[in-house]
């Protein structure tokens, strides 16, 4: 009896390991789908492969949300001045991707908008995507590429441009194109 009892009892304490490891895994599996979903969100990334290879390579939301809105700062301050329709169009195109109002990163972005921040944080995000983009797929790159330009050719032609008429400053297309670059 006691040899039987035994035997359950390891039995009994095995089940419970692997269960305690299902659970640990399933529990895994859930956070990286709400990271994916974030991101999702916060990006505007809608490809499944780009948003796993984000999440593989351990990029959280938080992170791509201040990287989001730093090529939009860019192009608006291109020209030497943030005016209110590139503002507005920032925070519209910013709440779209998921980023509220009550958010730090919106507060960090508001603060980008008030001053211009240290050419440095340029500099980074070309870093941080060129090395993103050694991750991704040709396809995957340019879908990201694509989808960038979108929106800071948005907050371009959003300030009207000289007398209304060149809706993209010379200035704001430089800007826009160091930013394409990074995709290279």
């Amino acid at each position: 009896m006691f040899l039987g009892q035994q035997s359950q009892n390891l039995e009994n304490a095995f089940f419970l390991t692997e269960d305690a490891k299902l659970i640990e895994k399933l529990q895994l599996l859930k956070k990286i789908q709400e990271n994916k979903e974030e991101l999702r969100k916060v990006s505007g990334i809608s490809h499944d492969a780009i948003l796993d290879k984000l999440v593989n390579l351990g990029i959280q939301a938080e992170t791509m949300a201040a990287m989001t809105a730093v090529p939009l700062v860019e192009v608006a301050w291109a020209d030497g001045s943030v005016d209110a329709s590139e503002r507005s169009e920032i925070l519209s195109r910013i709440e779209k991707h998921g980023i509220g109002r009550d958010s730090v990163e919106y507060a960090l972005l508001e603060r980008w908008l008030e001053h211009k921040p240290d050419s440095k944080l340029l500099a980074a995000w070309i870093h941080y995507m060129e090395g993103l983009c050694h991750e991704l797929s040709a396809g995957e790159r340019q879908q990201l590429r694509d989808d960038l330009l979108e929106d800071v050719r948005a907050i371009a032609n959003s300030s009207g441009g000289l007398f209304g008429l060149a809706k993209t400053s010379k200035a704001e297309q430089e800007v826009i194109n160091k930013l394409e670059a990074a995709f290279s």
